[in-house]
């Protein structure tokens, strides 16, 4: 008896149609590119030309998390690429670097055409804002690993910064000022708690008007990570910053704290800026602790900016004009690097 052949697509991976979906980017994609670069989409690695002997490189890779299943209950994916291109600009700006080049990878049980194109569409829009190029990455089809209508997306940022220009925290000194910046939601981090707590614990569906709003959930949650870059930028051209945070997973309690000499604390008032309906709700509804709600979440603080008491009135200024609502959230006093919350 002759035996039946197998292949490939039978066993889930269409090779041609995920040939097909990525033709279908490569002139959005290629749209990105600087004359820096040097290769073109497809090449087993991506080129690009070396800053200069006086710049450093600085890398980070990171991932959009559960906030993927949020976008699938929606079935909106175009804005999930802004997501962590944004959170991977925000974690090199830190150390005053800017972005030069993005690689992705996108895995999934089965690659949908459409949700693919509008991943990758976010991708570049998101490069395009940061002046960024999306030099590569990687797409992989694995049926058995990834739930059938999921995906993960992850990447790697590269940057650069001039050695002189560095910034790690070690300048910051007691008596500075600290300046925080708003965030927009939960940028990239907390999910899963909070799709437990509001779908799970609450019962809300995706498309309801979300309590104390005017706006669904779908839109509550899939608000787009905020960069920082342009703002923080105009900020370094005027201002000697001496320690920045971006605040992810841990909240302001653990990412602070990665900034601080030995000899110091950060003492944050809670009282200086408003927790957004968002946070509050999550906390009385899924009856969570304070002190876990500052460890989990930003809590409204997307992004912490150190400088000196004499420089924060022109810092806030220059801020201000690029419209990000700063707002002085406390000082720096001599300590153990720890973050101190008070109100």
């Amino acid at each position: 008896m002759k035996k039946k052949k197998s292949s490939y697509a039978e066993a889930g991976v269409d090779i041609d149609q995920m040939m097909g979906s990525l033709t279908a980017v490569k002139k959005m994609v290629k749209k990105t590119a600087t004359s820096d670069v040097l290769s073109d989409i497809g090449s087993f690695g991506g080129l690009y030309k070396s800053p200069g002997k006086e710049n450093v490189l600085v890398a980070s890779a990171d991932g959009v998390g559960t906030k993927l299943k949020v976008a699938a209950m929606a079935n909106r994916h175009h804005t999930i690429g802004q997501d962590l291109i944004n959170h991977c600009v925000n974690d090199i700006l830190v150390q005053g670097a800017k972005p030069l080049f993005f690689l992705d990878y996108l895995g999934a049980a089965k690659l949908d055409g459409k949700v693919f194109k509008d991943v990758v569409k976010g991708l570049c829009k998101a490069c395009t804002e940061n002046g960024c190029t999306l030099l590569g990455g990687e797409t992989a089809e694995m049926p058995g690993l990834y739930p059938d209508g999921e995906y993960d997306l992850v990447g790697t940022i590269v940057g650069t910064v001039a050695k002189k220009d560095i910034i790690t925290g070690s300048a910051v000194r007691a008596g500075d000022t600290i300046i925080g910046l708003p965030s927009s939601g939960l940028q990239t981090n907390g999910y899963s708690l909070a799709r437990k707590v509001i779908f799970e614990k609450a019962g809300l569906k995706i498309d309801d008007i979300f309590p104390g709003t005017k706006t669904t959930v779908a839109d509550i949650l899939l608000k787009v990570h905020k960069s920082f870059l342009n703002p923080v930028t105009a900020l370094m051209a005027k201002v000697k910053v001496r320690g920045m945070a971006h605040i992810t997973g841990g909240g302001l309690v653990d990412n602070v704290p990665r900034i601080l000499p030995d000899v110091v604390n950060a003492n944050i008032d809670r009282a200086t800026w408003k927790v957004p309906t968002l946070f509050q709700y999550i906390q009385e509804t899924g009856k969570i602790d304070r002190e876990e709600m500052y460890r989990v979440f930003n809590m409204g603080i997307g992004f912490v900016i150190i400088v000196r008491k004499k420089d924060a009135d022109t810092t806030m200024q220059i801020l201000k004009k690029a419209k990000v609502r700063p707002v002085i959230i406390g000082k720096i006093t001599k300590g153990s690097k720890q973050v101190l919350l008070s109100n």
